[in-house]
């Protein structure tokens, strides 16, 4: 499929790297418009970004063809990827092991970014007395404890065999958000070592936050 692709993200956000690792993954030339988080109240509280996703959230993919669509919501948007562009595949070919890279995508997408993302915060942070940190970390360390459990039994070079898969597209943010909350790693050191076969792909570093064009390291999120 050709299509004219827009991805709507923000540098530092976990759900919006997934995608573009996967993009990176695939080698999908795109378009990345950010979407500043926190600058003057969030952007993604303008009106013009509410009419395309009314969650308020990103990762959002505006696919132009000849009947443009968007898609929010960063699972969807990768399996949409998946299936409109087959080559370089991020799922196993086996039923079975895409049910479990699918589990492990979902122990982070739903299991754990959740509990820690922005929208979150902020209501922790301005409407409670609970302490931000230490609540995130918990949560993070309990969810990737989880998810290196759930590994175990078809796990090689990656998460799920020996090529990346969304799964690890879900991890490697989640790793970088445990750094970002204090998160004891040590008992983690199978996620690490699927995280350094991360590193060696030449697409990684495209991905990388630090590699955008909104890249704030100012930013207060």
């Amino acid at each position: 499929m050709h299509a004219n692709l827009t991805l709507y993200s923000y540098w530092r956000s976990s759900s919006s790297w997934r995608v573009r690792l996967q993009l990176a993954c695939k080698g999908i030339a795109y378009t990345n418009r950010p979407v500043h988080l926190v600058k003057d109240g969030g952007a993604q509280h303008a009106p013009d970004f509410i009419a395309l996703n009314p969650m308020r959230q990103i990762p959002y993919l505006h696919v132009g063809c000849a009947q443009p669509f968007g898609i929010a919501q960063s699972l969807a948007i990768m399996e949409y990827i998946e299936e409109a562009y087959p080559t370089l595949p991020t799922l196993p070919a086996s039923l079975q092991l895409r049910a479990h890279t699918r589990q492990l995508a979902e122990i982070i997408n739903s299991g754990t970014q959740p509990l820690q993302n922005l929208a979150l915060i902020q209501f922790l942070r301005d409407e409670t007395q609970v302490p931000v940190k230490p609540f995130c970390a918990h949560w993070i360390g309990q969810g990737l404890l989880a998810y290196q459990q759930t590994m175990q039994s078809h796990r090689g070079e990656f998460s799920v065999g020996d090529e990346p898969s969304i799964a690890d597209f879900c991890l490697i943010p989640q790793l970088y958000n445990a750094r970002r909350f204090g998160v004891d790693l040590s008992q983690l050191g199978e996620l690490l070592e699927v995280e350094e076969a991360m590193k060696a792909r030449e697409f990684f570093a495209p991905a990388h936050p630090d590699a955008q064009p909104d890249a704030d390291p100012e930013a207060a999120s």
